[in-house]
């Protein structure tokens, strides 16, 4: 499936947020959004994939 990943085109095989985030091997505390909705972690596994959705995944920066 087709997807926009902050801002990058990319081909995934995950079929959840959970699943694309273990597939682009992202950990830690991350914030996701999907077509700019967004969806808290333990909401991920239930959050299913389509072709074309635009996902953002954000990490925290520290710095002052």
């Amino acid at each position: 499936m087709k997807i926009v990943l902050n801002g990058d085109p990319l081909e995934v095989a995950a079929l959840t947020l959970s699943d694309l985030l273990q597939e682009r091997e992202v950990s830690g505390r991350v914030a996701t959004a999907v077509n700019e909705e967004f969806v808290p972690a333990s909401l991920r596994g239930s959050c299913h994939l389509k072709d074309g959705d635009r996902v953002e995944v954000v990490a925290p920066m520290q710095g002052g």
